[in-house]
Protein backbone atom coordinates (compact mmCIF):
# COMPACT_ATOMS: atom_id res chain seq x y z
CA UNK A 1 0.00 0.00 0.00
CA UNK A 2 1.31 3.67 -0.50
CA UNK A 3 2.26 5.52 1.92
CA UNK A 4 -0.22 8.22 1.52
CA UNK A 5 -1.98 9.50 4.57
CA UNK A 6 -5.38 8.54 6.09
CA UNK A 7 -7.40 10.38 8.15
CA UNK A 8 -10.06 8.36 10.19
CA UNK A 9 -12.95 9.58 12.07
CA UNK A 10 -13.46 7.44 15.23
CA UNK A 11 -17.00 7.84 16.94
CA UNK A 12 -17.67 6.28 20.18
CA UNK A 13 -20.24 3.77 18.74
CA UNK A 14 -23.53 5.05 20.35
CA UNK A 15 -22.39 8.85 18.55
CA UNK A 16 -21.51 7.00 14.77
CA UNK A 17 -24.72 7.59 13.72
CA UNK A 18 -25.18 11.26 15.15
CA UNK A 19 -22.45 13.72 15.41
CA UNK A 20 -20.61 11.55 12.54
CA UNK A 21 -23.23 11.64 10.22
CA UNK A 22 -22.97 15.44 10.05
CA UNK A 23 -19.32 15.81 9.71
CA UNK A 24 -19.69 13.42 6.32
CA UNK A 25 -22.81 15.26 4.54
CA UNK A 26 -20.50 18.87 6.31
CA UNK A 27 -17.49 17.74 4.80
CA UNK A 28 -19.84 17.24 0.92
CA UNK A 29 -21.65 20.55 1.71
CA UNK A 30 -18.67 22.89 2.37
CA UNK A 31 -17.03 21.29 -0.88
CA UNK A 32 -20.38 22.26 -2.84
CA UNK A 33 -20.23 25.97 -1.31
CA UNK A 34 -17.05 26.27 -2.52
CA UNK A 35 -17.27 24.72 -5.78
CA UNK A 36 -20.65 26.69 -7.23
CA UNK A 37 -18.86 30.25 -5.50
CA UNK A 38 -15.86 29.43 -7.92
CA UNK A 39 -17.54 28.19 -10.93
CA UNK A 40 -20.56 31.40 -10.35
CA UNK A 41 -17.36 33.76 -11.61
CA UNK A 42 -17.21 32.31 -14.76
CA UNK A 43 -20.47 32.87 -17.16
CA UNK A 44 -19.31 30.45 -19.48
CA UNK A 45 -20.12 27.13 -17.25
CA UNK A 46 -23.42 25.56 -17.02
CA UNK A 47 -22.89 23.32 -13.50
CA UNK A 48 -24.19 20.66 -12.97
CA UNK A 49 -25.14 18.56 -9.87
CA UNK A 50 -25.42 14.41 -10.18
CA UNK A 51 -26.26 12.51 -7.63
CA UNK A 52 -26.07 8.92 -8.83
CA UNK A 53 -27.94 7.51 -5.39
CA UNK A 54 -30.25 10.24 -4.86
CA UNK A 55 -32.98 8.11 -2.65
CA UNK A 56 -33.24 6.44 0.55
CA UNK A 57 -31.47 3.42 -1.00
CA UNK A 58 -32.41 -0.01 -0.06
CA UNK A 59 -30.38 -3.71 -1.33
CA UNK A 60 -32.03 -5.93 -2.99
CA UNK A 61 -29.01 -8.03 -4.20
CA UNK A 62 -29.17 -11.13 -1.83
CA UNK A 63 -25.41 -11.39 -2.19
CA UNK A 64 -24.89 -7.82 -0.91
CA UNK A 65 -27.50 -8.08 1.80
CA UNK A 66 -25.72 -11.30 3.23
CA UNK A 67 -22.29 -9.26 2.43
CA UNK A 68 -24.23 -6.04 4.66
CA UNK A 69 -25.06 -8.40 7.43
CA UNK A 70 -21.50 -9.54 8.01
CA UNK A 71 -20.67 -6.14 8.32
CA UNK A 72 -23.02 -6.06 11.06
CA UNK A 73 -24.73 -2.36 9.94
CA UNK A 74 -27.71 -1.43 11.72
CA UNK A 75 -30.67 -0.60 9.88
CA UNK A 76 -29.68 2.93 11.15
CA UNK A 77 -26.50 2.86 9.88
CA UNK A 78 -27.35 1.96 6.46
CA UNK A 79 -28.90 5.44 5.95
CA UNK A 80 -26.29 7.77 7.01
CA UNK A 81 -25.10 7.90 3.53
CA UNK A 82 -27.88 9.55 3.00
CA UNK A 83 -29.11 13.68 2.62
CA UNK A 84 -27.12 15.26 0.41
CA UNK A 85 -29.61 16.04 -1.88
CA UNK A 86 -31.41 17.98 0.61
CA UNK A 87 -28.50 19.81 1.77
CA UNK A 88 -27.62 20.71 -2.02
CA UNK A 89 -30.58 21.91 -3.11
CA UNK A 90 -31.15 24.10 -0.27
CA UNK A 91 -27.84 26.09 -0.80
CA UNK A 92 -28.23 29.86 -1.36
CA UNK A 93 -26.38 29.26 -4.20
CA UNK A 94 -27.62 26.95 -7.74
CA UNK A 95 -26.22 24.78 -9.82
CA UNK A 96 -27.83 24.97 -13.38
CA UNK A 97 -29.27 21.46 -13.91
CA UNK A 98 -29.41 19.09 -10.78
CA UNK A 99 -30.24 15.36 -11.49
CA UNK A 100 -30.93 12.56 -9.22
CA UNK A 101 -31.18 9.32 -10.24
CA UNK A 102 -32.67 6.11 -7.71
CA UNK A 103 -34.78 3.49 -8.48
CA UNK A 104 -38.64 4.39 -8.85
CA UNK A 105 -39.97 4.65 -5.36
CA UNK A 106 -37.23 5.91 -3.63
CA UNK A 107 -36.72 8.80 -6.38
CA UNK A 108 -40.88 9.25 -5.75
CA UNK A 109 -40.14 10.01 -2.57
CA UNK A 110 -37.41 12.36 -2.97
CA UNK A 111 -39.30 14.04 -5.69
CA UNK A 112 -42.03 14.89 -3.48
CA UNK A 113 -39.64 16.09 -0.48
CA UNK A 114 -37.12 18.27 -2.61
CA UNK A 115 -40.07 19.40 -4.18
CA UNK A 116 -41.90 21.12 -0.78
CA UNK A 117 -38.78 22.76 0.26
CA UNK A 118 -38.80 26.83 -0.66
CA UNK A 119 -35.40 27.37 -2.03
CA UNK A 120 -36.45 24.37 -4.47
CA UNK A 121 -38.20 26.89 -6.26
CA UNK A 122 -37.41 27.75 -9.57
CA UNK A 123 -34.30 25.43 -9.39
CA UNK A 124 -33.88 22.76 -12.51
CA UNK A 125 -34.59 19.27 -11.01
CA UNK A 126 -34.12 16.48 -13.53
CA UNK A 127 -35.34 13.12 -11.51
CA UNK A 128 -33.76 10.30 -13.43
CA UNK A 129 -35.06 6.31 -12.89
CA UNK A 130 -32.54 3.33 -13.76
CA UNK A 131 -28.77 2.61 -13.43
CA UNK A 132 -26.89 5.09 -12.59
CA UNK A 133 -24.02 3.52 -14.62
CA UNK A 134 -26.24 3.83 -17.60
CA UNK A 135 -26.85 7.55 -16.58
CA UNK A 136 -23.28 8.15 -15.48
CA UNK A 137 -22.31 7.30 -19.38
CA UNK A 138 -25.29 9.88 -20.79
CA UNK A 139 -23.93 12.48 -18.67
CA UNK A 140 -20.70 11.74 -20.23
CA UNK A 141 -21.51 11.90 -23.92
CA UNK A 142 -23.14 15.17 -23.32
CA UNK A 143 -20.48 16.39 -21.92
CA UNK A 144 -17.72 15.23 -24.35
CA UNK A 145 -20.50 17.12 -26.66
CA UNK A 146 -21.02 20.37 -24.83
CA UNK A 147 -17.69 21.81 -23.66
CA UNK A 148 -19.47 24.26 -21.54
CA UNK A 149 -20.72 21.77 -19.12
CA UNK A 150 -19.07 21.40 -15.47
CA UNK A 151 -20.29 18.56 -13.32
CA UNK A 152 -20.05 17.42 -9.68
CA UNK A 153 -20.51 14.00 -9.21
CA UNK A 154 -21.68 12.43 -6.08
CA UNK A 155 -21.61 8.87 -5.84
CA UNK A 156 -22.55 7.26 -2.54
CA UNK A 157 -23.95 3.74 -2.99
CA UNK A 158 -24.79 0.90 -0.77
CA UNK A 159 -22.44 -1.85 -2.28
CA UNK A 160 -20.64 -2.46 -5.89
CA UNK A 161 -23.11 -1.10 -7.90
CA UNK A 162 -21.17 1.49 -10.11
CA UNK A 163 -18.99 -0.28 -13.15
CA UNK A 164 -15.57 1.21 -13.47
CA UNK A 165 -16.11 1.67 -17.54
CA UNK A 166 -18.76 4.57 -16.46
CA UNK A 167 -16.49 6.38 -13.99
CA UNK A 168 -13.70 5.99 -17.14
CA UNK A 169 -16.44 7.61 -19.64
CA UNK A 170 -15.77 10.98 -17.61
CA UNK A 171 -12.16 11.09 -18.76
CA UNK A 172 -11.67 14.41 -20.39
CA UNK A 173 -14.98 16.04 -18.90
CA UNK A 174 -14.86 18.58 -16.60
CA UNK A 175 -16.01 16.93 -13.99
CA UNK A 176 -15.10 17.05 -10.23
CA UNK A 177 -16.37 13.66 -8.38
CA UNK A 178 -17.22 12.30 -4.83
CA UNK A 179 -17.33 8.38 -4.40
CA UNK A 180 -17.95 6.53 -1.47
CA UNK A 181 -15.85 3.15 -1.65
CA UNK A 182 -17.38 0.20 -0.15
CA UNK A 183 -13.96 -1.56 1.01
CA UNK A 184 -15.74 -3.46 3.52
CA UNK A 185 -17.86 -5.51 0.69
CA UNK A 186 -14.73 -5.83 -1.30
CA UNK A 187 -12.90 -7.30 1.74
CA UNK A 188 -15.55 -9.70 2.22
CA UNK A 189 -15.41 -10.92 -1.39
CA UNK A 190 -12.03 -11.80 -1.08
CA UNK A 191 -11.84 -15.20 0.31
CA UNK A 192 -8.63 -15.66 2.40
CA UNK A 193 -7.58 -19.02 0.91
CA UNK A 194 -8.36 -16.62 -2.74
CA UNK A 195 -11.42 -19.05 -3.53
CA UNK A 196 -13.70 -15.90 -4.77
CA UNK A 197 -16.72 -16.46 -5.45
CA UNK A 198 -17.86 -13.47 -6.93
CA UNK A 199 -15.03 -12.44 -8.77
CA UNK A 200 -17.14 -10.85 -11.59
CA UNK A 201 -18.02 -8.30 -9.66
CA UNK A 202 -14.84 -7.25 -8.92
CA UNK A 203 -13.10 -7.09 -12.42
CA UNK A 204 -16.42 -4.96 -12.71
CA UNK A 205 -15.81 -2.61 -10.17
CA UNK A 206 -11.83 -2.32 -10.45
CA UNK A 207 -12.34 -2.37 -13.84
CA UNK A 208 -9.43 -5.04 -13.98
CA UNK A 209 -8.82 -8.75 -15.00
CA UNK A 210 -8.98 -11.64 -12.28
CA UNK A 211 -5.48 -12.04 -13.14
CA UNK A 212 -4.63 -8.55 -11.98
CA UNK A 213 -6.59 -8.29 -9.11
CA UNK A 214 -5.02 -11.66 -7.44
CA UNK A 215 -1.83 -10.47 -8.09
CA UNK A 216 -3.42 -7.15 -5.58
CA UNK A 217 -4.76 -9.09 -2.94
CA UNK A 218 -3.12 -12.61 -2.88
CA UNK A 219 1.09 -13.57 -2.49
CA UNK A 220 1.84 -17.09 -3.06
CA UNK A 221 3.19 -18.56 0.60
CA UNK A 222 5.78 -20.43 -1.11
CA UNK A 223 5.18 -23.49 0.55
CA UNK A 224 4.54 -26.71 -2.29
CA UNK A 225 1.42 -28.75 -1.90
CA UNK A 226 1.46 -32.50 -0.81
CA UNK A 227 1.49 -34.01 -4.32
CA UNK A 228 3.95 -30.84 -5.58
CA UNK A 229 1.12 -28.67 -7.15
CA UNK A 230 1.88 -25.14 -7.23
CA UNK A 231 2.06 -22.89 -3.89
CA UNK A 232 -0.87 -22.00 -2.51
CA UNK A 233 -2.04 -18.31 -2.16
CA UNK A 234 -3.02 -16.36 1.41
CA UNK A 235 -4.93 -12.92 1.28
CA UNK A 236 -2.49 -9.78 2.10
CA UNK A 237 -2.99 -8.54 5.32
CA UNK A 238 -4.83 -5.26 5.77
CA UNK A 239 -6.89 -5.52 2.09
CA UNK A 240 -9.35 -2.97 3.48
CA UNK A 241 -6.85 -0.38 3.29
CA UNK A 242 -5.19 -1.85 0.12
CA UNK A 243 -8.71 -1.97 -2.33
CA UNK A 244 -8.94 2.03 -1.21
CA UNK A 245 -5.55 2.45 -2.76
CA UNK A 246 -5.81 0.32 -5.59
CA UNK A 247 -9.36 2.60 -6.49
CA UNK A 248 -7.30 5.62 -6.30
CA UNK A 249 -4.45 4.67 -8.51
CA UNK A 250 -7.29 3.96 -10.79
CA UNK A 251 -9.40 7.32 -10.34
CA UNK A 252 -5.36 8.80 -11.57
CA UNK A 253 -5.44 7.28 -14.91
CA UNK A 254 -8.89 9.21 -15.47
CA UNK A 255 -8.59 12.29 -13.00
CA UNK A 256 -4.80 13.88 -12.81
CA UNK A 257 -5.78 15.25 -8.68
CA UNK A 258 -6.91 12.51 -6.33
CA UNK A 259 -7.05 13.44 -2.77
CA UNK A 260 -4.01 11.69 -0.63
CA UNK A 261 -6.35 12.04 2.25
CA UNK A 262 -9.24 9.65 2.25
CA UNK A 263 -12.27 10.12 4.72
CA UNK A 264 -12.30 6.85 6.44
CA UNK A 265 -16.21 5.92 7.68
CA UNK A 266 -16.55 3.50 10.42
CA UNK A 267 -19.41 0.69 11.68
CA UNK A 268 -20.75 0.76 14.63
CA UNK A 269 -17.44 -1.80 15.60
CA UNK A 270 -14.89 0.90 14.53
CA UNK A 271 -14.07 -1.26 11.49
CA UNK A 272 -13.48 0.53 8.41
CA UNK A 273 -16.29 0.21 5.69
CA UNK A 274 -16.28 3.06 3.38
CA UNK A 275 -13.62 5.66 2.04
CA UNK A 276 -14.81 9.14 1.06
CA UNK A 277 -12.80 10.17 -1.96
CA UNK A 278 -12.71 13.20 -4.25
CA UNK A 279 -10.95 13.52 -7.76
CA UNK A 280 -10.55 16.19 -10.23
CA UNK A 281 -8.67 17.36 -13.23
CA UNK A 282 -8.28 20.66 -11.32
CA UNK A 283 -5.45 21.67 -8.72
CA UNK A 284 -7.62 24.25 -6.49
CA UNK A 285 -10.68 21.42 -6.49
CA UNK A 286 -8.20 19.06 -5.22
CA UNK A 287 -6.67 21.40 -2.59
CA UNK A 288 -9.63 22.81 -1.43
CA UNK A 289 -11.12 19.32 -1.05
CA UNK A 290 -8.18 18.21 0.95
CA UNK A 291 -8.29 21.15 3.58
CA UNK A 292 -11.88 20.73 4.06
CA UNK A 293 -11.50 16.77 5.27
CA UNK A 294 -8.49 18.48 7.04
CA UNK A 295 -9.95 20.19 9.24
CA UNK A 296 -13.07 18.23 10.08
Amino acid sequence: MSDYSVLQLQEAPERWGGQWTEQKLDTFTKYVEAYLTILGKHDYWKTIYFDGFAGSGTRKDKVQTVLYEQLELTPYEEHIYKGAAERVVCLDKSFDYYYFVDKQQSLEKLKNKLELLPKAEGKKMLFKEGDCNIQLRKLADSMLTRKDLAALVFLDPFGMDIEWKSIASLQKTRTDIWILLPTGIVNRLLDRAGKIQHIDRLVSFFGLSEEAIRAEFYKKTGQIGLFGEDSPSKKIEDAIHHAADLYIRQLKSIWTYVTKIPLILRNSRNSPIFYFIFASNNKTAKKIAGQIIKNV
